[in-house]
């Protein structure tokens, strides 16, 4: 049997979540997004990585193959999920990380 990591307690390999305390015993999740059809055969992999070292990593796949990636960490990651959020509107507000000198940005 493994230890959950979060607190010690023995747990059946096949359990996604400590029986004791309720962590994950995941080391990851993975989505696959579709492309825009301007991309045909490609996709986006998104995988959260857990543990010692959290992570976002975000995979470009071409027909089957892993082209590029690169990893954010958490506050990178909550940052574009941020932007994602708050440009629905298709104007970009002031935020963290963006040109100090404009306050907002149309695309």
């Amino acid at each position: 049997m493994a230890a959950c990591a979060a607190c010690g307690s023995e747990t059946e390999a096949r359990f996604r979540f400590c029986p004791w305390c309720g962590a994950t015993q995941r080391r990851k999740v993975v989505e696959f997004f579709w492309p825009h059809p301007n991309s045909p055969g490609r996709a986006l992999r998104v995988s959260r990585y857990f543990g010692d070292e959290p992570q976002v990593r975000f995979s470009v796949w071409d027909d089957g193959v892993a082209c590029a990636a690169v990893s954010l960490d958490e506050d990178e990651a909550r940052r574009l999920a941020e932007f994602l959020e708050q440009t629905e509107s298709g104007v970009r507000p002031h935020c963290a990380g963006s040109d100090p000198k404009s306050t907002t940005e149309s695309f």
